[in-house]
């Protein structure tokens, strides 16, 4: 049986990770890991602040489920080159194939609006937890690191998710 795959999707709040990452994860059945989804539930739980917890929850997960033999899907906005590092040990650690991916928004405007949509979504906001607004969008620009290794980068600024989720899978170079 060959190794699982680790998918670690990265970028900016808005660009569509979290669409394309849910896509994968249903096109190869693979376990869906949202740092968001993490992070809202301790926030939920009772914790004040949420810092390294929602990763380092997320990579104890990851790995349980690579050594069970299942693709792992990892959605995060993975800022900073330390984290990068954290999910290429997971990857190691478990023997898998580590598949980078970050995907930006060219578009500002176009992004801008994604993000501001998302705060017209209910279904977004949790008692203790809200995805960012545009200020806190561009807060993160200024914190993230630039990539020093290998990865694939996808524009959705133009495509719709439907043409972006065949762009990801050509950049796989897999058949939709």
């Amino acid at each position: 049986m060959p190794s699982p795959d680790l998918y670690v999707f990265s970028g900016l709040p808005g660009t569509g990770k979290s669409s394309l990452a849910r896509r994968l994860a249903q096109y190869r059945r693979a376990a869906y890991l949202r740092v968001d989804t993490v992070e809202a539930a301790l926030l939920n739980a009772g914790h004040r602040e949420v810092t390294v917890e929602g990763y380092a929850v997320e990579y104890a997960l990851a790995e349980d489920n690579l050594l069970l033999g299942l693709n792992v899907v990892a959605d995060c906005v993975n800022p900073l080159a330390l984290t990068r590092k954290a999910w290429a040990e997971v990857a190691r650690q478990a023997g898998s194939r580590l598949v980078n991916i970050e995907v930006v928004c060219s578009d500002v405007e176009e992004h801008r609006r994604r993000v501001d949509a998302r705060w017209e979504e209910d279904g977004q906001h949790l008692p203790k937890w809200s995805p960012p607004d545009w200020d806190g969008v561009q807060e993160s620009v200024w914190k993230y690191e630039v990539w020093m290794t290998p990865r694939l980068v996808l524009d959705t600024a133009h495509g719709t998710p439907q043409e972006n989720f065949a762009a990801l899978l050509n950049l796989l170079g897999e058949q939709g």
